[in-house]
């Protein structure tokens, strides 16, 4: 739909009827995120045409490489801090050597995932968010719909693309970051070798955690993009808008990847 004018509900007169606009208002989001995520995975079929490679490569540059000093920092303190407070802990019962397998296993199944997905969320999604959204407010959109330029293959499903290559990449790299931080700090601060730090901690995770780890990930990717795309593709009212779509998108994005990594997690290790 090309005209896009903005929309227009009379306020609600109740408590039932502000609840029942939240719940439509839900619903019919939840749908355009799914039919904009189906559109763009029928669009992957053209990835591999000069002009999507070319931009899907710019993406995963903006994406992986331009993230890679705030996930390296954000995973090296994050093993440190669970490498300390773990070993705070066990040290009353003498046993600072399970740090290892404590660090490895929380950063590959849980820890990991989850701050790259953060991270990605606050700099990559809310990027991808306000950079759509200028366009829609600037007509620019409607734009590529009146030169017969699908909108979700030229813009989202590169982005879509880049996210569920880069994500698992960069979260297997705040892992070994995470190990690493945790590693530092039982050596010199819990007295843990760090031979003994790596042995514990292979020893206790399993190459389930790895895959684990890795579809969370990817999912996360997946939620990132869809999330951002549909708030910038959906921004009215200017620039407040555009600020709008950003803080949905990222406020949203959070949200989801809480409950899908929960869930992810329930599925596959609580039988």
């Amino acid at each position: 739909m090309i005209t896009r004018e903005p929309e227009y509900y009379p306020p609600p007169r109740n408590f039932a009827g502000r609840l029942g606009r939240h719940l439509l208002f839900f619903c019919r989001e939840l749908g355009q995120g799914g039919l904009l995520l189906a559109d763009a995975v029928w669009n992957v079929r053209y990835v591999f045409t000069k002009r999507a490679r070319r931009e899907v490569v710019n993406q995963m540059y903006v994406a992986g490489i331009k993230s890679l000093g705030v996930v390296t920092v954000v995973a090296v303190f994050t093993g440190m801090i669970l490498a300390l407070q773990t070993g705070l802990a066990l040290r009353d019962y003498n046993q600072e050597v399970y740090i290892g397998g404590a660090v490895m296993v929380s950063m590959l199944r849980e820890m990991g995932p989850f701050m790259t997905g953060l991270i990605l969320a606050a700099c990559v999604g809310s990027a991808i968010a306000a950079q759509l959204g200028t366009m829609a407010v600037s007509e620019e959109i409607a734009a590529l719909e009146i030169m017969s330029i699908d909108p979700v293959r030229f813009l989202v499903m590169p982005r879509l693309v880049a996210m569920a290559i880069m994500t698992p990449l960069l979260s297997f790299y705040t892992c070994m970051m995470g190990v690493l931080g945790g590693g530092i700090v039982g050596a010199t601060q819990l007295g843990v070798a760090w031979a003994a730090y790596i042995d514990n901690g292979t020893r206790n995770a399993e190459i389930k955690d790895l895959y684990v780890g890795l579809l969370k990930a990817f999912l996360f990717g997946v939620i990132i993009t869809i999330v951002a795309c549909h708030e910038g593709f959906a921004t009215e009212q200017g620039a407040v808008g555009v600020g709008q779509s950003t803080r949905r998108s990222v406020i949203v994005s959070f949200l989801l990847i809480l409950v899908v990594g929960y869930f992810v997690t329930r599925l596959l290790y609580v039988s």
